[in-house]
């Protein structure tokens, strides 16, 4: 899954993915009540490139997105992120320590993750909610903080409507608000958890149309969805879970076009 490239001299370099996960568990509660959510998921995710995470409900995609964005500790297991680990640091004999919330709020700030519900602030503007973060966070001034916020919201197709509170936007809208939040912040790696799974059918296209053009930049993402259109179309990789593993992965004419793995077959036949 990683890719190469092949410098002037002719000999091959390995280009290090932008997300490594190995052998990532996540269990929620102790003792017989215990959920093991992940068991032992692999994946490798190459810079500049889209993976589309595939599954039911329950089979662990929402879950791992947390895992890789530090919003759920994994149980066992080692995520990567543009070659930092995440979440801990290793001492000299290998043991692995929990870092600082603060050492653990920096690395988190190199990703941009959208939700399937928006988390605008209500009583703050489409502007005043892009702002936010970089003001706030990276302590950005606000002359600039603000000259880049109209920028993403332009990009996003709202430059009219930057005045606007989330109470007077479309769903569609407030995603795309939601979008530039997270993209004001620079991240390296943006993360999608089923971005349109709350929006209106009408509305859906809209917030697909600016996930292609992130994708057309080159950003690297990686969405939970179940929009096979999309996945189809847009992704470089796609990837099926079920029951927190990784049933089947690979191209996505390969993988939806001629699906060998059963479960997934059964899968495609009830979103298709």
């Amino acid at each position: 899954m990683s890719a190469t490239q092949v410098p002037p001299s002719g000999g091959a370099v390995t280009v290090e993915p932008m997300v490594q996960v190995r052998g990532v568990h996540k269990v929620f509660g102790h003792g017989a009540g215990a959920t093991h959510v992940l068991r032992g998921v692999d994946l490798d995710v190459a810079r500049g490139s889209v993976t589309v995470v595939l599954g039911p409900s329950g089979s662990g995609k929402s879950t791992l997105l947390r895992c890789v964005n530090e919003l759920e500790e994994i149980t066992a297991g080692e995520i990567h992120v543009g070659g930092e680990l995440m979440g801990y640091r290793r001492d000299a004999k290998g043991v692995l320590h929990r870092l600082h919330p603060k050492v653990v709020a920096r690395q988190r700030s190199r990703i941009g993750m959208v939700f399937q519900r928006f988390h605008l602030f209500g009583h703050m503007t489409a502007l005043e909610n892009v702002m936010e973060a970089p003001v706030q966070v990276r302590g950005l001034p606000k002359d600039e903080a603000r000259s880049r916020a109209l920028e993403l919201l332009e990009r996003v197709g709202l430059a009219d409507r930057v005045d606007h509170y989330p109470a007077q936007l479309s769903g569609g809208q407030q995603q795309r608000v939601a979008i530039a939040r997270a993209l004001a912040m620079d991240p390296e790696l943006m993360l999608f958890d089923e971005p349109t799974s709350a929006l209106d059918p009408e509305l859906v296209g809209e917030v697909l149309a600016v996930m292609r053009d992130l994708a057309r930049d080159g950003m690297t993402m990686v969405v939970v969805t179940h929009e096979i259109g999309f996945a189809r179309e847009v992704a470089d990789h796609v990837v099926f879970m079920d029951d927190g593993v990784i049933v089947a992965d690979g191209a996505p004419g390969e993988l939806l076009d001629n699906p060998t793995e059963p479960r997934l077959r059964e899968f495609l036949s009830h979103v298709l």
